[in-house]
């Protein structure tokens, strides 16, 4: 895919320009960095709005790694049934728990490999982690940030990782705030059914309706 570096640079202008830091902030609800990854695992094919329905109840329960090591399966399924996935999530969230107190003194590792050695972190839960715990300079790629790179043509990449890399390898800087504003942008603005094209500042430069009217 043949790139125009102007182009990206007006994107990578435009976002942080449009999503400042005190904005560009991920929408779940936590107090710590137990909480953060209990969060970033239950969001997964989950709205954050609903996630933060659930985790109160569940952070008064379990606030710790060493509460929610001991948690019985069965109550830590019902306080997160209304969250997709909820039983593998269940066994997700206590494995995970154990993991932190046997391998990190309870403490979440602020690096991708110990964070994906836990169990239900893959790689964009990892990197939303260190962004949001850490201020890591990465991208994480979920599914708005898979659907608008695609749409701006940033990346023809059929899979997150490979969008991820298309994506670090274009911005290189600012990753993380960036990631953040492809989400609040695709949530908001470049939505998956009805794209508030309207309301879009990249008009001038996305062919993605263009073509859909093309079609």
């Amino acid at each position: 895919m043949l790139i125009d570096f102007e182009r990206v640079e007006k994107i990578k202008k435009t976002l942080l320009e449009k999503y400042p830091h005190n904005i560009a902030k991920s929408e779940l609800n936590f107090q710590n960095n137990f909480q953060l990854i209990v969060a970033v695992v239950l969001s997964a094919q989950c709205t954050d709005k609903r996630v933060n329905l659930i985790t109160p109840q569940l952070f008064q329960k379990f606030p710790t790694p060493q509460k929610m090591a001991k948690a019985d399966f069965s109550e830590v399924r019902s306080l997160i049934s209304s969250c997709n996935l909820f039983q593998n999530k269940s066994k997700y969230l206590i494995n995970l728990s154990n993991q932190l107190l046997e391998n990190f003194s309870g403490e979440v590792p602020l690096n991708q490999k110990d964070l994906m050695s836990l169990s239900g972190v893959g790689q964009k839960t990892a990197n939303v982690v260190l962004i949001e715990g850490g201020g890591a300079n990465l991208m994480a790629v979920d599914t708005h940030v898979f659907r608008v790179s695609h749409r701006l043509e940033l990346s023809s990449a059929k899979t997150p990782e490979k969008t991820e890399s298309d994506l670090s390898e274009l911005f290189r800087t600012d990753l993380g705030q960036l990631h953040q504003a492809f989400v609040l942008f695709g949530r908001y603005i470049c939505k998956a059914r009805e794209p508030d094209c309207g309301n879009c500042f990249f008009s001038d430069l996305c062919n993605f309706r263009k073509n859909d009217l093309i079609k």
